[in-house]
Protein backbone atom coordinates (compact mmCIF):
# COMPACT_ATOMS: atom_id res chain seq x y z
CA UNK A 1 0.00 0.00 0.00
CA UNK A 2 3.17 1.99 0.72
CA UNK A 3 4.49 2.24 -2.74
CA UNK A 4 1.14 2.73 -4.15
CA UNK A 5 1.12 5.60 -2.31
CA UNK A 6 4.70 6.44 -3.70
CA UNK A 7 3.51 6.57 -7.03
CA UNK A 8 0.38 7.80 -6.94
CA UNK A 9 2.52 10.82 -5.49
CA UNK A 10 5.14 10.73 -8.51
CA UNK A 11 2.42 10.78 -11.10
CA UNK A 12 0.32 13.27 -9.86
CA UNK A 13 3.57 15.70 -9.42
CA UNK A 14 4.93 14.71 -13.44
CA UNK A 15 1.09 15.39 -14.11
CA UNK A 16 1.36 19.14 -12.47
CA UNK A 17 4.99 20.29 -13.97
CA UNK A 18 4.51 23.23 -16.37
CA UNK A 19 4.29 21.66 -19.78
CA UNK A 20 5.79 23.49 -22.57
CA UNK A 21 3.15 24.98 -25.56
CA UNK A 22 3.93 24.92 -28.52
CA UNK A 23 5.45 28.57 -28.67
CA UNK A 24 7.96 27.68 -26.00
CA UNK A 25 10.72 27.84 -28.98
CA UNK A 26 9.43 31.29 -30.56
CA UNK A 27 11.97 33.86 -31.15
CA UNK A 28 11.81 37.28 -31.53
CA UNK A 29 12.42 38.00 -35.30
CA UNK A 30 12.42 41.83 -35.06
CA UNK A 31 12.65 44.31 -32.06
CA UNK A 32 12.15 48.10 -32.16
CA UNK A 33 11.95 50.57 -29.62
CA UNK A 34 12.10 54.56 -29.97
CA UNK A 35 11.89 55.78 -26.72
CA UNK A 36 12.00 59.70 -27.27
CA UNK A 37 11.60 60.98 -24.35
CA UNK A 38 8.75 63.11 -22.82
CA UNK A 39 7.29 63.58 -25.52
CA UNK A 40 6.47 59.89 -26.80
CA UNK A 41 7.39 56.69 -27.91
CA UNK A 42 7.13 53.89 -30.67
CA UNK A 43 8.49 50.27 -30.71
CA UNK A 44 7.06 47.30 -32.48
CA UNK A 45 8.25 43.41 -33.14
CA UNK A 46 7.74 40.33 -34.79
CA UNK A 47 8.04 36.77 -33.28
CA UNK A 48 8.59 33.48 -35.74
CA UNK A 49 5.21 31.83 -34.33
CA UNK A 50 3.44 34.98 -35.86
CA UNK A 51 3.15 37.24 -33.42
CA UNK A 52 3.30 40.42 -33.91
CA UNK A 53 2.65 44.01 -32.43
CA UNK A 54 3.55 48.22 -33.26
CA UNK A 55 2.52 50.88 -30.91
CA UNK A 56 3.34 54.42 -31.04
CA UNK A 57 2.59 56.97 -28.25
CA UNK A 58 2.38 60.28 -28.29
CA UNK A 59 1.74 63.46 -25.20
CA UNK A 60 -1.40 65.47 -26.04
CA UNK A 61 -1.88 68.84 -24.85
CA UNK A 62 1.52 69.46 -22.95
CA UNK A 63 1.46 71.66 -20.21
CA UNK A 64 -1.92 72.05 -20.01
CA UNK A 65 -4.84 70.58 -17.36
CA UNK A 66 -6.28 68.29 -19.78
CA UNK A 67 -2.57 67.28 -20.70
CA UNK A 68 -3.04 63.28 -21.23
CA UNK A 69 -0.91 60.42 -23.08
CA UNK A 70 -2.46 59.08 -26.98
CA UNK A 71 -1.81 55.48 -28.00
CA UNK A 72 -2.10 53.80 -31.09
CA UNK A 73 -1.36 50.26 -32.19
CA UNK A 74 -1.94 46.94 -32.81
CA UNK A 75 -1.29 43.83 -32.65
CA UNK A 76 -2.08 39.69 -33.95
CA UNK A 77 -1.74 36.20 -33.35
CA UNK A 78 -2.52 32.75 -34.49
CA UNK A 79 -5.28 31.60 -32.48
CA UNK A 80 -5.47 27.52 -31.54
CA UNK A 81 -8.53 27.55 -34.12
CA UNK A 82 -5.71 28.40 -36.94
CA UNK A 83 -7.50 32.01 -37.28
CA UNK A 84 -4.52 35.00 -37.42
CA UNK A 85 -6.26 37.54 -34.96
CA UNK A 86 -5.53 41.30 -35.60
CA UNK A 87 -6.61 44.09 -33.27
CA UNK A 88 -6.39 47.91 -33.87
CA UNK A 89 -6.65 50.15 -31.21
CA UNK A 90 -6.76 53.84 -29.36
CA UNK A 91 -6.20 54.72 -25.87
CA UNK A 92 -6.60 58.04 -24.63
CA UNK A 93 -8.37 60.04 -22.81
CA UNK A 94 -11.49 58.17 -24.08
CA UNK A 95 -10.30 54.54 -22.67
CA UNK A 96 -8.83 51.60 -24.71
CA UNK A 97 -10.83 51.42 -27.96
CA UNK A 98 -9.85 47.84 -29.79
CA UNK A 99 -10.96 47.06 -33.20
CA UNK A 100 -10.90 44.03 -35.15
CA UNK A 101 -13.09 41.80 -37.13
CA UNK A 102 -13.95 39.11 -34.50
CA UNK A 103 -14.83 41.42 -31.63
CA UNK A 104 -18.25 42.36 -31.39
CA UNK A 105 -19.51 46.21 -31.97
CA UNK A 106 -21.27 48.29 -29.71
CA UNK A 107 -25.21 49.48 -31.11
Amino acid sequence: MKSFFVVAMLVAAALAAPQRGPDADAQVLRYESDNIGVDGYNYGFETSNGISQQEQGQLKNAGSENEAISVRGQYSYTGPDGVVYSVTYVADENGFQPQGAHLPVAP
